[in-house]
């Protein structure tokens, strides 16, 4: 049955003209027809170089904005469009620049995983791989950091000579991971090293192995030549290493480490909306000029200062 549905997507969205573009905490049977598997701004730069006319993002909505932003001439669709990103939406534009008038002269930080509007906002955006080299470029000695608090506090702790102010912000998933679940997975798997995002508390992130992005926590599993990891990210990437590497063996630091708003998105939701792209019934990503051109500009200082 899944082969059949994967089959009929493949037909579809090439008639279509239409890209699949799956963020990497995505299932792996979607995972295998997507044209591009990564991260949030992995793969709006795969959206933006890829010649289809239309993009189907299988994640959640800020990373369709996103792949909007980079490719505004693009039709962009999301699979799920109830999927949302409860860190990307804690905090509303007003109660940013409120914030900013607190520290004179600082540069507003935002991590990618943000609304369009929240982008506008900001002087430039940031990966969780890109946010250390980025801070240190930028031309500002204070710093508004937002909206994780717990990928802040790593970055400060990697940029001392800048003052990085923070707000009560960050990924409920990663965040409900303690240093007691750390000590759990020693005792269960001894020797076995635990790689961690450092989306995750400060205190887990110190006491990991290695702390980086997903593509960095993947990257280093498949080139170590260990042959066990606790993974400390959400759960699908434990599965996607599975597959990738066989021959090595992968455990869940947590439990807790499962995405709700990912898992929304299943195989069914990307043909239907394929059929909905057909039918010119589906819900198309929309952002307001005013708000692309702001959010975009801080796009395009990552790009400057992160090089």
């Amino acid at each position: 049955m899944i082969q059949q549905i994967q089959k009929e997507i493949e037909q579809v969205k090439q008639k279509l003209d239409v890209a699949i573009m799956a963020h990497s905490y995505q299932g792996h049977e979607i995972l295998e027809v997507a044209d591009a598997v990564g991260d949030s701004f992995q793969l709006s730069k795969q959206a933006q170089a890829c010649g289809q006319s239309r993009i189907l993002l299988c994640g959640v909505h800020f990373m369709a904005e996103t792949a909007k932003l980079l490719s505004p001439e693009k039709q962009v669709y999301l699979a799920h469009p109830g999927a949302v990103c409860p860190m990307a939406e804690q905090f509303t534009p007003e109660q940013i620049l409120a914030e900013k008038e607190k520290y004179p002269g600082c540069k507003v930080v935002a991590y990618i995983n943000t609304t369009a509007a929240l982008k506008a906002v900001s002087d430039v955006c940031v990966t969780s791989s890109s946010a250390e080299q980025i801070v240190r470029n930028i031309d500002a000695e204070d710093i508004l950091f937002i909206p994780d608090c717990n990928l802040g506090s790593y970055v400060q702790s990697r940029v001392p000579e800048k003052r990085i102010h923070l707000l009560s912000g960050g990924c409920p998933v990663h965040a409900s991971v303690e240093p007691e679940d750390l000590a759990a997975a020693r005792v269960l798997h001894p020797g076995v090293e635990i790689l961690v995002h450092p989306e995750c508390r400060k205190e887990v992130t110190a006491a990991a192995d290695f702390a980086g992005a997903t593509s960095a926590i993947m990257a280093y599993a498949k080139q170590s030549d260990k042959d066990a990891f606790i993974i400390g990210t959400e759960i699908s990437i434990t599965e996607h290493l599975q597959y990738a590497c066989p021959d090595k063996q992968f455990y869940d630091l947590s439990k807790k480490l499962i995405c709700p708003d990912m898992k929304l998105t299943t195989l069914m939701d990307v043909l239907h909306t394929l059929r909905q792209i057909a039918g010119d019934t589906a819900q198309e990503i929309l952002i307001p000029p005013e708000i692309q051109s702001a959010a975009r500009h801080s796009i395009e200082e990552m790009l400057r200062l992160g090089n």
